[in-house]
């Protein structure tokens, strides 16, 4: 997990210019840019912007290369029109003040829809997800209800961060911690779990199992938090853009790239949602 917080750190003086937001920051506006008559032919540059370390949807390696499967699958959308990809990696807390000044066109980063349906122009849901406590596997934590007392770890403005601070979601679970820790990154929170810093981290199973690869002792408890769906955010009125990433990815998935690039990553292979007309 250490090579990750490297690329976290070689691009910090950068991040933190922009980290500055609250984690439920004020929703993207429509803008002149974002309505505007755009030419999408081929040698359009699409800017991708998304979360530098949330493994496996999006990453920066130690050489400072992007992954992950929203990493890829956007490539695979530029391919499809002739579209250049940009990548516009950032601090999770920046999404929105990067998106409204126009640096990317598009928060394309296992980003949740749920909650946020009015905030956005969506795309289609392409992903599934759970929300779920990460713990060791000798800890005394089994359900829910022994984590009263206990230092949790979360990620700052996530899906699992606001559903451990909303009333009618899991506030009153978040009430009985005796913290609730808020980290950067999940990478940055998984070294911190693995401390004994902190006892469970609230995550989306994906991701966490994701950071477990290689790593023994470690498990999900049976109860789930809460569930979700992943799509792209685009800034409100871009109907336009958003209709033609949704018929590439309808296309991508028609033509099985989809699913090819879906099976590098058997952490989410399972929860992918969209299936060809075939299959349905």
């Amino acid at each position: 997990m250490k090579k990750f917080i490297c690329g976290i750190l070689a691009i910090s003086s950068i991040a933190l210019l922009l980290s500055g937001c609250s984690a439920k920051p004020d929703a993207p506006a429509s803008s002149d840019a974002a309505t505007e008559a755009r030419d999408f032919g081929e040698g359009m540059v699409f800017k991708h912007g998304f979360d530098l370390d949330y493994p496996p949807y999006s990453h920066l390696d130690d050489n400072g290369e992007v992954g992950g499967f929203d990493v890829e699958l956007a490539q695979a959308v530029c391919d499809y029109y002739g579209w250049k990809y940009e990548a516009v990696p950032f601090n999770w807390d920046a999404k929105d003040a990067e998106l409204n000044a126009g640096s990317c066109d598009c928060i394309w980063s296992g980003f949740t829809r749920n909650g946020r349906e009015d905030d956005y122009c969506w795309s289609i849901d392409y992903s599934d997800n759970t929300q779920m406590i990460l713990v060791p596997a000798d800890s005394d934590i089994k359900t829910l209800a022994d984590l009263s007392g206990k230092v949790v770890g979360v990620q700052t403005a996530t899906s699992a961060y606001d559903l451990l601070q909303d009333e009618e979601g899991q506030k009153p679970l978040c009430d009985t911690f005796a913290s609730l820790e808020v980290f950067e990154t999940y990478t940055i929170a998984f070294t911190a779990l693995k401390s004994g810093a902190i006892d469970a981290i609230a995550i989306d199973v994906t991701t966490g199992q994701f950071l477990m690869n290689g790593e023994e002792g470690y498990a999900f408890l049976d109860e789930v938090l809460g569930s979700e769906q992943y799509a792209i955010g685009f800034r409100k009125g871009d109907t336009e853009l958003r209709d033609k990433v949704n018929e590439a990815l309808t296309a991508l998935v028609e033509d099985g790239t989809y699913a090819e690039i879906g099976e590098k990553y058997p952490d989410i292979k399972d929860f992918l949602c969209l299936k060809p007309s075939s299959e349905q």
